[in-house]
């Protein structure tokens, strides 16, 4: 048997009034959580742009220059490994008074090459007993092309591009290190 038909639009109403009174009393439903960020991988390529390594130590540079004035720079250290291979990459700037002071465990003769260097830069090879052996000036960036003086060097300082030249820093200068002593060079 059938129910009348005036009583199913009633009972439709009753039953829709019933759920939207239980609805009412309840929390709506959580919305869904948010996709999670993608994870990243850390750059470990020393020589990628994006590539974070840590801070490197802050030293101080005094070289004498051929009138018997003291020019100070204040350099980043690279004595590890990585530190040296990065050395000034990707960098759009290099102010004058600043530097990197690349520090080797042995005196020998060194080469240093501006792949992913930007910025042509001043390199001053320095012996083990404190002297300019030698500099290249204005070494072009972004090349493979290996720069050395010939001559054995232990430390390197580079410089913005013709500032030995502008200060007049010659070879055989006198170098003193501040802030260097305590930092270990990794081979």
């Amino acid at each position: 048997m059938s129910a009348p038909r005036w009583l199913t639009p009633l009972l439709s109403t009753l039953l829709l009034a019933g759920c939207q009174r239980e609805a009412e009393g309840r929390e709506p439903p959580p919305s869904p959580p948010p996709p999670a960020a993608p994870v990243r991988t850390p750059v470990t390529d020393v020589t990628a742009k994006d590539y974070a390594g840590p801070p490197l130590p802050i030293a101080h540079v005094r070289l004498k220059d051929a009138f018997g004035g003291v020019h100070r720079v204040e350099v980043e250290v690279a004595a590890t490994p990585p530190s040296r291979q990065r050395g000034l990459m990707w960098r759009t700037e290099l102010a004058d008074g600043k530097g990197m002071l690349f520090l080797f465990p042995h005196q020998e003769v060194q080469g240093f090459w501006m792949r992913n260097t930007l910025i042509p830069l001043d390199m001053l090879f320095i012996t083990s007993d404190l002297h300019v052996a030698g500099i290249v000036s204005r070494a072009a960036p972004r090349t493979f092309d290996s720069r050395s003086v010939g001559l054995p060097s232990q430390y390197v300082l580079e410089v913005p591009g013709g500032w030995a030249e502008k200060v007049g820093v010659r070879k055989g200068a006198t170098v003193e290190f501040e802030g260097v002593s305590g930092i270990e060079i990794v081979p």
